[in-house]
């Protein structure tokens, strides 16, 4: 007997594995928006963020729940392959020359940030879906005010864990932390209303078309 699943469920499910892979790549840049700074992986894991929510609104908190843990998987098999590549000599005779030296600097990661990252992620994404779902209370309104809501809370404890675990006792981390959250927390307001209302929409698009089995 074949299994279905939703459509949007399936097409999520795909942006949200390459998404966890991503993010930790697009990590390595800081980037300045205006006053703020912020590591650019912020971007990939708003979409994390989203992608989580919307999950929860259209198939229930149990199933975006399953969705963040299945995430670990993508995740360690992407940190033991970089691992993998690390290990390997690079040929110098056909390598790009500048890539030879950039590509670990890029890519090589201590076991305490691979660690930082992999604890934050766990507990911001599933704390995300958990607020999202609670403030729900059975109705389904206010996708846009219950993102945020999730979003900002999720986003400042992903970062009070990845920089604590990270860095303390290696550099002074309240000021890098204070101007993290602040990033973040801006996003969030910015961004995930208008994202979250579209994902959301997206899938019921997607599902309405989905042909009967």
């Amino acid at each position: 007997m074949p299994i279905t699943m939703p459509r949007s469920l399936f097409v999520f499910s795909v942006l949200y594995g390459g998404m966890v892979c991503v993010a930790g790549v697009l990590g390595v840049k800081q980037v300045a928006l205006g006053p703020l700074s912020v590591e650019a992986g912020i971007f990939a894991f708003l979409l994390l963020v989203v992608v989580s929510s919307a999950v929860a609104e259209l198939h229930g908190q149990k199933t975006a729940t399953s969705l963040v843990r299945l995430g670990f998987i993508p995740l360690l098999v992407s940190v033991a392959l970089i691992q993998l590549v690390l290990l390997l000599p690079a040929d110098a005779l056909k390598m790009y020359k500048p890539a030879i030296g950039a590509f670990p600097v890029i890519l090589d990661q201590g076991s305490r940030l691979m660690l930082a990252g992999l604890v934050s992620y766990g507990i911001s994404q599933t704390l995300n879906v958990l607020i999202f779902s609670k403030l729900a209370r059975g109705q389904g309104r206010f996708v846009w005010l219950r993102g945020i809501i999730a979003s900002v809370v999720s986003q400042v404890i992903d970062t009070l864990l990845f920089i604590t675990i990270s860095f303390w006792g290696t550099r002074p981390i309240l000021d890098l932390m204070a101007g993290q959250m602040l990033a973040k927390v801006v996003l969030s307001i910015v961004l995930v209303p208008f994202l979250i209302t579209l994902f959301v929409a997206i899938g019921r698009r997607l599902d309405a078309e989905t042909p009967a089995p």
